[in-house]
């Protein structure tokens, strides 16, 4: 089955909070909020989580789906504080939808966020927009305005739980244990070299680069006891534009998961 996207955006405003955390805003396959917890570090930086509660049978999208979907994104014109918000993403899995397949998850997520002031001690509300794609047989493009003030109960246990969960869910570090160990182009496509603890099996890799649309999907070429390898088909690049270049990804193994980059030849 061919997924289309519905180009209804339901724009969905929030009053003001008097907490840590947003109201939900609703769509047809889920609802999503933003949470905080406690107050920005020397560095300016705010912990907190994108929260999506998926109906059963909905879907939502990795940081790099694949040729198409909709990552989240937050933006943040309307708060002149906030430098930056920086999404994290836990493993996905790959959706198979007819004909096509692509990185999201299937259940509810919470997505780490940080946030970044200008100022370690300058006072904001939160005041962004959130745009993602929720899925079930039609992609829905999901885009709502949330309005909070982080500071007004930075102590609540709840949301300091949530944010908490958010961050533990996140792949662990890559390591010369358990990662990619080695890349090399050969033609159109990348060769990524894996290593993996030893008692794992069906290895799966997901990645991401600044010019992701240039990727296919990561096709897996061998295992054996402790590695992996991979290929990834490049659409039409010339060598230098990817030269030197990082790709980042998430490698999962029987439910174990790292992230990591590696610098492309």
């Amino acid at each position: 089955m061919i997924r289309r996207l519905s180009f209804i955006l339901p724009l969905l405003a929030a009053h003001p909070a008097l907490a840590a955390s947003s109201q939900w805003q609703a769509s047809e396959g889920g609802s999503v909020r933003i949470v905080t917890s406690g107050l920005p570090d020397d560095q300016g930086r705010l912990r907190g989580a994108l929260d999506i509660k998926l109906k059963p049978g909905w879907k939502t999208y990795w940081s790099n789906p694949g040729p198409s979907g909709i990552p989240p994104a937050i933006e943040l014109s309307r708060s002149p504080h906030i430098k930056s918000a920086e999404l994290a993403f836990p493993a996905p899995v790959r959706v198979h939808d007819g004909g096509t397949q692509w990185a999201g998850y299937k259940q509810s997520v919470r997505l780490p966020v940080t946030f970044t002031l200008d100022k370690a001690d300058a006072v904001t509300l939160v005041d962004v927009d959130v745009f993602l794609g929720i899925c079930e047989t039609i992609c829905i493009p999901f885009q709502a305005s949330f309005t909070f003030d982080p500071g007004a109960d930075a102590d609540n246990q709840s949301d300091a739980f949530t944010v908490q969960m958010a961050h533990a869910a996140l792949p662990a570090p890559a390591s010369d244990a358990f990662g990619i160990k080695a890349v090399r182009r050969e033609g159109s496509k990348l060769m990524l070299e894996t290593s993996l603890p030893r008692e794992v099996q069906n290895a799966e890799l997901f990645i991401d680069h600044e010019k992701s649309h240039l990727f296919g999907t990561p096709t897996l070429l061998r295992q054996e006891t402790g590695g992996a390898e991979f290929a990834v088909e490049i659409f039409a690049a010339p060598k230098d534009v990817l030269a030197q270049s990082w790709l980042r990804y998430t490698l999962v193994a029987d439910g174990q998961s790292v992230t990591g980059r590696i610098e492309l030849p």
